[in-house]
């Protein structure tokens, strides 16, 4: 049996769908629960989860002391999942990836400016035709905050988060976890469509994070039936 090998971005843990999936509600509750899901797939099946180290360990250990978890969650982060840095300067990643996401990124922020312009446009407009009934400059200012800025400002911060964010790597641990799964030839484990996306440019295979739980679930009750023995690991 090959030995399975998952890089675990920080939505592997923390995934609303996931823990839906699971019929639980609190975060840290869900995050345990992933968590001896993947200790008993590591004793009983020799499986692998690793994080990208420092970036997405201390990315992890954040997210649950700032959400209240206990010191016994924390532990299992220490204790069963794999801390790797990934090797940046020798994994190799074809120049033609990186020449498409200069692209990506420079069409997404034109269509980013695009909004914003069209949307200080049309505020401007509104703002110079709008019938107030203010006694005042105060007032006027006022009423057109509410009234018109506000709503337009509204709809400017979703689109433009839109535009920007949506199917992009932003962040250095989107980054590691990628490197690393390209360096282990390892599944990626995510809920960010775009680590999703590079992943696919790279040919690194990706699981998505509302799914992770159950196919964990499914590798040990079928271990179980088959009377797999413990694969031996040498990791730590």
């Amino acid at each position: 049996m090959l030995r399975q090998r998952f890089v675990l971005d920080t939505t592997a843990l923390t995934d609303l769908h996931a823990r839906q999936k699971m019929g639980i509600e609190d975060m840290c509750d869900g995050m345990s629960r992933i968590l001896e899901l993947i200790a008993s797939s590591r004793l009983q099946l020799g499986i692998s989860c690793y994080v990208p180290f420092p970036s997405v360990y201390n990315e992890l250990r954040e997210f649950a002391q700032n959400n209240g978890c206990d010191q016994d969650a924390i532990a299992k982060i220490d204790t069963w999942l794999v801390k790797k840095a990934p090797d940046r300067y020798n994994v190799q990643i074809p120049s033609k990836v990186f020449h498409e996401y200069v692209s990506y990124m420079r069409e997404r922020i034109n269509k980013g400016m695009g909004i914003a312009e069209e949307t200080i446009w049309d505020s401007s407009t509104d703002c110079l035709f709008i019938t107030t009934k203010a006694s005042d400059k105060k007032d006027i200012d006022a009423d057109i905050e509410r009234r018109v800025i506000g709503g337009y400002i509204g709809k400017f911060r979703n689109k433009y988060r839109s535009a920007m964010r949506y199917g992009i790597l932003d962040s250095a641990p989107d980054i590691d976890v990628l490197i690393l799964a390209k360096e282990l030839d390892a599944a990626v484990v995510a809920s960010d469509f775009g680590i999703q996306k590079w992943a696919e440019e790279l040919g690194v295979r990706f699981v998505p994070a509302s799914t992770f739980p159950m196919i964990l679930q499914e590798y040990l009750e079928h271990a179980s039936e088959a009377n797999i023995l413990p694969v031996e690991d040498s990791e730590v």
